[in-house]
């Protein structure tokens, strides 16, 4: 898949024939009618970006995208509306949109739009790693979180970051981490293991989606809420 969409567009015809060129050009694609399903989606999947209607029944396409920039500042949108005013256009874009596109639009378009955009956001990404609301900045070696925190890491803490967030919901096995990470496996480097083990589950209280949960007697898995 190039990547992973939410369209929020309360005509269902519309909403349809979208969801559906956009599935055939390569994106997986949900598809809300109204804000309460778009606060659904949102709470449940991580998308790559969010395709917005300004114009629906229950909410406004605007106060949505705040709601959701609350909480995952980095998170990529574009708005697909009727209004096609100046305000409105200048609005979106003082948001952070990526784009905005009146309609009536042309969907081959609109795909290489997101296309582009989705490209784009990949380059920016090459120097950091990030799973929910957990970012690595692997330049800095910063973990910083979308409630506002930012921690510097030591060069261990930062291996064990990297390992984890390459792997969530995996569950790991202490020897893997071990071999993997130390580059040995004995009794010592377990206890090691252990202490950093407790550290980013103190660090990880500034997430509100990740835990770092033990498996008896096996290992361990970096687990996000939207698998629970």
């Amino acid at each position: 898949m190039k990547g992973t969409i939410l369209l929020i567009e309360d005509d269902l015809d519309l909403g349809k024939q979208t969801q559906m060129f956009l599935e055939s050009s390569g994106f997986n694609v949900a598809h809300a009618m109204d804000g309460r399903s778009a606060v659904h989606f949102f709470d449940n999947q991580k998308f790559d970006l969010l395709v917005v209607d300004i114009q629906m029944p229950d909410a406004d396409g605007f106060d949505l995208v705040s709601s959701f920039l609350d909480r995952f500042p980095d998170q990529r949108f574009l708005f697909l509306t009727a209004r096609n005013t100046r305000e409105s256009k200048l609005k979106g874009l003082q948001l952070g949109g990526d784009d905005y596109i009146t309609k009536p639009f042309d969907v081959e378009e609109l795909s290489w739009r997101i296309h582009n955009i989705l490209n784009r956001a990949a380059a920016a990404d090459t120097t950091s790693l990030s799973v929910a609301d957990v970012r690595l900045d692997m330049a800095l070696m910063e973990v910083s979180f979308d409630r506002g925190h930012r921690l510097t890491l030591t060069s261990r803490e930062y291996d064990l970051w990297k390992y984890f967030l390459t792997h969530p919901n995996t569950v790991l096995k202490r020897e893997e981490i071990l071999l993997d990470v130390w580059g040995e496996n004995d009794y010592f480097l377990g206890r090691s293991l252990d202490v950093y083990i407790a550290r980013m589950r103190k660090q990880l209280q500034f997430s509100s989606y990740l835990t770092l949960n033990t498996v008896f007697k096996v290992g361990f898995v970096l687990k996000t809420a939207a698998t629970d």
